[in-house]
């Protein structure tokens, strides 16, 4: 599991996954330490990931700092070894709750190529100081479960109510909406509460966003040239400049 240890504007963090991929089964298990320095982070992205077709996919997020690669932190199950995700059976404690904390080439990477789900990068408009407030929440929760585990819960405890919840916690103003829990459809949710690039329309917004191409281009490439060159067809956003009807940032 992950750890932070907080001194001031530094943060070093534990655990770090930085794996190296030849299949989706075959790999190089590789965890790291990474140093951050708060007064770089400048932003925040959002990844939507689908499995499968439909309403629902997986959500996480990257926290972009102007002088490293993306922080990555990826609410997850932890199953049980020859278990895949089980709906029903995560709403009964089934799954231990667990944050990936990583490099982007592996938590992108991975579910790009390897595991062939279609993958979408939004990147929001918040500001720099609501984005440092929501990294401190994770970092809070990260070495929470590090000390006192907890289970996954889809409905409760899952990777989108999750954001939510800590971007409430964070400064967000807003209620809870059906797309927190249909999070397939949560792209328009953002583009239409002025969190995304409004300059586009959103279908297109929405196709340039697929970024799977782009990511078995950049294939093997190491940090921070992978994150640069996934994000090439993806319009250059204004960190802090939400649109006028945006209730907050997030």
């Amino acid at each position: 599991m992950p750890r932070a240890f907080i001194d001031g504007e530094r943060v070093r963090i534990i655990g770090v996954r930085n794996f190296d991929y030849r299949s989706r089964n075959d790999f190089t298990t590789h965890y790291e330490e990474r140093e951050i320095d708060l007064s770089h982070l400048t932003g925040l992205d959002f990844y939507v990931s689908y499995w499968s077709e439909g309403p629902v996919g997986h959500t996480f997020v990257s926290f972009i700092f102007d002088n490293a690669p993306p922080l990555t932190i990826s609410i997850e199950t932890r199953p049980e070894v020859g278990r895949g995700f089980e709906p029903v059976a995560s709403m009964f404690k089934q799954f231990e709750l667990i944050y990936v904390v990583g490099e982007e080439r592996d938590l992108v990477g991975v579910r790009a190529i390897h595991r062939g789900e279609k993958v979408y990068l939004y990147r929001l408009n918040s500001r720099p100081d609501d984005a440092r407030r929501l990294l401190m929440v994770y970092l809070a929760r990260i070495n929470e479960l590090a000390d006192r585990p907890e289970f996954y819960n889809l409905l409760t405890n899952s990777c989108t109510i999750n954001i939510i919840r800590y971007m409430n916690a964070a400064g967000r103003e807003g209620r809870l909406d059906f797309r927190h829990l249909l999070n397939g459809l949560i792209g328009g949710y953002l583009y239409r509460s002025g969190r995304l690039d409004t300059t586009l329309p959103y279908d297109e917004l929405h196709r340039r966003s697929l970024i799977n191409d782009a990511v078995r281009a950049a294939g093997g490439a190491p940090e921070p040239d992978f994150s640069e060159r996934i994000r090439i067809s993806l319009p250059p956003i204004r960190r802090g400049y939400p649109a006028p009807h945006a209730a907050a940032s997030f």
